[in-house]
């Protein structure tokens, strides 16, 4: 398994993340923008995702939910602003739990020796609202979800 690198830095309002994947930029780039894939693959394992909206294009917007065993709810939302196939998405990222804290995250796929290098920025409006996001399990949902994308895209290879 790729290790995920995770570059957090002292009061800045932004993390970045870069994760290999064995698989195309086609690939991975569908994994993110197929609801069939998403709900495979986004979140812990101990959550079930629900895609409520998801119309990838610029403008559009999506809803995910997550439902635990106890049938409590976590719900997410966003706005695509751009999307180049397979190479770019760029979306805001909203947790409903703690609305008004939105991020805007830029993901490329690049081709790199047969496989995909993923890189991601997530920049918060506050470095308080970066370190909120990190404290509250987001790098633990993020290194799990990105370890089940890995799993994933191995089963379609």
């Amino acid at each position: 398994m790729t290790k995920l690198n995770l570059t957090i830095e002292p009061g800045k309002q932004e993390f970045s993340y870069t994760r290999v994947f064995n698989a195309s930029p086609e690939q991975v780039f569908k994994a993110y923008t197929d609801p069939a894939a998403i709900v495979q693959w986004w979140g812990p394992r101990y959550l079930t995702t629900t895609i409520e909206k998801m119309e990838v294009q610029p403008g559009g917007s999506w809803r995910f939910i997550q439902q635990d065993a106890n049938n409590n709810e976590y719900a997410f939302h966003g706005v695509y602003h751009d999307i180049v196939s397979p190479s770019r998405i760029v979306q805001t990222f909203e947790f409903e739990g703690t609305p008004g804290h939105v991020a805007l995250e830029i993901l490329t796929m690049e081709r790199q020796d047969g496989k995909t290098l993923l890189t991601a920025k997530s920049i918060f409006q506050s470095v308080e609202d970066r370190d909120g996001m990190v404290g509250s399990g987001g790098e633990s949902g993020m290194r799990e979800s990105l370890d089940r994308l890995d799993e994933l895209l191995k089963e379609a290879a």
